[in-house]
């Protein structure tokens, strides 16, 4: 597959960064790393599927526009949502011989798939700053030789973009993630006819020495944390000082927070769990969140949901810590918008490190 070079590397960095979060969902080490991509179409996709899969849609909103899609083996799903309700390796192994999803499964699996597709707005709207939001659909299981192929089923006929990714997890034996991209919206990400920038004087006459490696022209290359800096930098930016809010009940605590807040650079306000969001928020350009509550109840999450509520079209980043967390509470953390997620007591230098993944300190 000639071309498409910024998309490869894109998702090359999207994906690392969706294992090493969903990694930290579950609870161990997960690598998910491209490996192959090539042209393909619908009916040469699923015409060689022997498995069960779950195909994910994921719609692409605002400059470039359409739906492409992650599928995972259906036994692959199984195995993560298992280790993420926390049931026991012997009954996960019987489950994946048995091809056994439940409804829990499901929604826990989804639950994985909404930190791979953060990871995947991290680093395209960093590599694309107000050109693409990317918004998750319902997964659905598709059977071959029981579920039948329609025209739009289970995803629409076409040819396709296909970048294969090896999942990798200690003690398990998984299979692919397969990203399914519409040649049409791949050529929106990367136009593969896109003219070379106008060469430099002692660059002139210069000529490449095949038509392959002028379609490689050399590409920026977007590291993953400065694809986290950048997508809150040129993301959508609120009227108002650039700032970071603590909020917590704990004093100590709070304090420990705002000292690594500080570290960012931009200014600190911070509040108890029961403070005015509205007011906090008032007049700033909030471009992160920090929560610190004991428990991670329902009363506490709720304050991920006043966070998004105020800023709706562009919600910022939220951390939240806890001492005590179950899996149920990870899961609605995640749900109502953390993007990081930990257990106290916590060391000052891991605290100050999260800080800075999501707020560059300036430069000195």
């Amino acid at each position: 597959m000639d071309g498409y070079t910024t998309l490869h590397e894109m998702l090359t960095s999207a994906l690392k960064q969706a294992g090493e979060e969903s990694g930290m969902l579950l609870g161990q080490e997960l690598a998910i790393t491209l490996s192959d991509s090539l042209n393909t179409s619908k009916t040469s996709y699923f015409g060689g599927l022997e498995d069960s899969c779950f195909v994910i849609g994921v719609e692409s909103r605002e400059a470039y526009t359409g739906q492409f899609y992650l599928l995972f083996s259906l036994r692959d799903a199984i195995v993560m949502s298992s280790i993420l309700l926390g049931i026991p390796p012997a009954r996960i192994q019987e489950k994946k011989r048995l091809c056994i999803i439940e409804n829990d499964d499901i929604d826990a699996f989804a639950e994985i798939a909404n930190m791979i597709n953060g990871a995947f707005n991290t680093v395209f709207q960093g590599s694309l700053p107000n050109k693409v939001h990317l918004k998750l659909l319902s997964p659905k299981k598709f059977i071959p030789d029981v579920d039948e192929l329609s025209e739009t089923e289970p995803l629409p006929e076409g040819d396709y973009l296909m970048f294969r990714s090896k999942l990798e997890m200690p003690d398990q034996e998984l299979n692919y993630l397969d990203v399914l991209i519409p040649v049409e919206l791949g050529n929106q990400f990367d136009p593969p006819g896109e003219a070379p920038a106008a060469p430099s004087a002692e660059e002139e006459g210069a000529q490449p020495a095949s038509g392959e490696e002028a379609s490689a022209e050399p590409q920026t290359k977007v590291t993953e944390d400065d694809a986290v800096a950048a997508s809150l930098e040129d993301g959508p930016v609120e009227d108002g000082i650039d700032s970071v809010v603590v909020l917590g009940d704990d004093h100590e605590e709070r304090s420990q927070m705002v000292a690594a807040a500080g570290s960012s650079g931009y200014q600190v306000v911070e509040g108890t769990l029961n403070a005015d969001i509205k007011d906090l928020f008032a007049g700033r350009n909030v471009r992160l969140v920090l929560i610190g509550s004991h428990d991670a109840n329902d009363h506490e999450l709720a304050v991920c949901i006043k966070v998004n509520a105020i800023r709706q079209d562009s919600p910022p980043p939220i951390i939240m810590s806890a001492q005590r967390w179950t899996r149920t509470a990870v899961l609605k953390a995640l749900k109502y918008g953390a993007r990081e997620i930990i257990v106290k007591p916590c060391s000052q230098e891991e605290l100050i490190a999260k800080v800075h993944r999501f707020c560059k300190p300036p430069v000195q």
